[in-house]
């Protein structure tokens, strides 16, 4: 290790090594609360101006995130800025951004690009730099590390570098930033040192592996071993449906036996930034390989299919009362992707709502965690949520429970509602209960 690493790791294993966060949303922003509550000075960035301006205002505009927490973490020297030239001042730089996929379902890599190329200007020899966002395996060398290398700066010799993804789980109340594993793998054994000094400051235990692309496919696993099997469920809740079977009864009887079966809830399809969308990451890298996923992308088609899949519940429904989904007023309970959080990201609520406006259906919904329509990349309804008061219910030819929050009166519903879908298995089938 050359004189410039070794300042770099007595800078971080004393805790004064400054952190640099690169996008400020649901996984970067706790992470950088958590390193400011471990005593590390961190400097967040984003290229959104509004999150910067609310950061430094002392609030916060995730809601498990508390405003105390945030003003807490500026009261420690956390500091928010759109000023990427900032880059020179920390020790350690973490990627938290988005990777989604493009119009045609192929991995869209800019936003770490982006990131990536607006840091290099100001990068410097003894910074360890952390991509966090879900990727194919070889990113990290194929990508990023030839970029630093053509400006002189060489993973293990002058800078270090890792992946180690993210494992948030909102909504989770047992697991925060601190209580989760984290997988980590270094371009080099002086990289993984490197980044095992920084990360043990904030989390409580590390996995170390022998390569990045280890910790890339590392995450593809937990993410498609997730979607895979949601898929199987979604496909054994279609042939209960048909067979006059509730397939979450069945779940709950299965899963009582103490081993060999793990239980998956099936739903209107799935959502979060990682499920749909990190699957889609593996199987367009395999095809370099010459090698077609077909189970993979089989369950992906599923899952893709649940939103008309409840869509089509939803007519059939609605003809049973002589009625048609034009000019019928639906009411979308829940717009996050899972319960109790207000993280819309890839929500099937969102995709039920754009098919059944294209079926002419007047739409509203409800959600206190998510109280206006937010700002999405591929989707715009100009709603509010709407207040779930009794005398009112009845006024909605079909309530749809997409998202089935703790806050939500099911007994008021199901007392009040001329018809309800319910994707989630919340209530029993009944009169005016139709399960999806």
């Amino acid at each position: 290790m050359n004189e410039a690493l070794i300042s770099l790791r007595e800078r971080i294993t004393s805790g004064a090594a400054v952190v640099g966060i690169y996008g400020l949303g649901y996984v970067g922003l706790p992470l950088a609360l958590r390193f400011s509550e471990v005593g590390m000075k961190v400097i967040g960035f984003d290229i959104d101006s509004h999150k910067v301006d609310t950061l430094s205002a002392g609030k916060s505009y995730i809601e498990r995130l508390t405003p105390q927490r945030v003003q807490h973490a500026l009261a420690r020297g956390l500091e928010a800025t759109t000023d990427f030239s900032r880059s020179s001042e920390v020790d350690a730089l973490i990627i938290c951004v988005p990777t989604p996929l493009n119009a045609h379902r192929e991995p869209d890599l800019s936003f770490v690009i982006n990131t990536v190329e607006a840091i290099l200007p100001h990068f410097r020899e003894a910074q360890l730099l952390s991509l966090e966002s879900t990727t194919w395996p070889g990113t990290t060398d194929e990508e990023l590390a030839p970029r630093l290398e053509a400006k002189g700066f060489v993973p293990g010799q002058n800078c270090a570098m890792v992946f180690s993804p993210e494992r948030e789980d909102p909504g989770n109340p047992d697991y925060g930033t601190q209580d989760i594993p984290k997988v980590i793998g270094g371009m080099t054994p002086t990289c993984l040192e490197l980044g095992q000094a920084l990360y043990q400051h904030a989390i409580r235990t590390l996995v170390p592996v022998s390569s990045t692309r280890t910790a890339e496919m590392t995450k593809l696993l937990e993410n498609i071993h997730r979607a895979v099997n949601i898929g199987l469920v979604n496909e054994m809740k279609i042939v209960a449906d048909k067979m006059g079977i509730n397939i979450h009864e069945v779940i709950r009887a299965a899963a009582t036996k103490p081993f060999g079966f793990t239980p998956y809830s099936p739903g209107p399809g799935l959502g979060g930034h990682c499920i749909p969308i990190d699957p889609f990451y593996l199987t367009w890298k395999a095809k370099a390989y010459g090698i077609n996923t077909r189970f993979i992308e089989l369950a992906g088609e599923m899952n893709h299919y649940m939103p008309h899949w409840v869509v089509q519940k939803v007519s059939d429904a609605l003809n049973e009362q002589g009625k048609a989904i034009k000019g019928s007023h639906i009411l979308i309970l829940g717009l996050a992707y899972k319960k109790n959080i207000d993280d819309s990201r890839e929500s099937p609520a969102v995709e039920i709502m754009e098919l059944l406006r294209d079926k002419g259906a007047a739409l509203a919904y409800a959600d206190p965690h998510i109280p206006r329509f937010p700002k999405m990349r591929e989707h715009y309804f100009d709603l509010e949520s709407v207040e779930l008061v009794a005398e009112r219910l009845y006024q909605y030819d079909c309530i749809i429970i997409a998202t089935d929050h703790d806050v939500f009166d099911y007994a008021q519903l199901q007392r009040e509602a001329r018809l309800i879908v319910d994707t989630r298995g919340r209530l029993q089938a009944g009169a005016n209960v139709v399960h999806a």
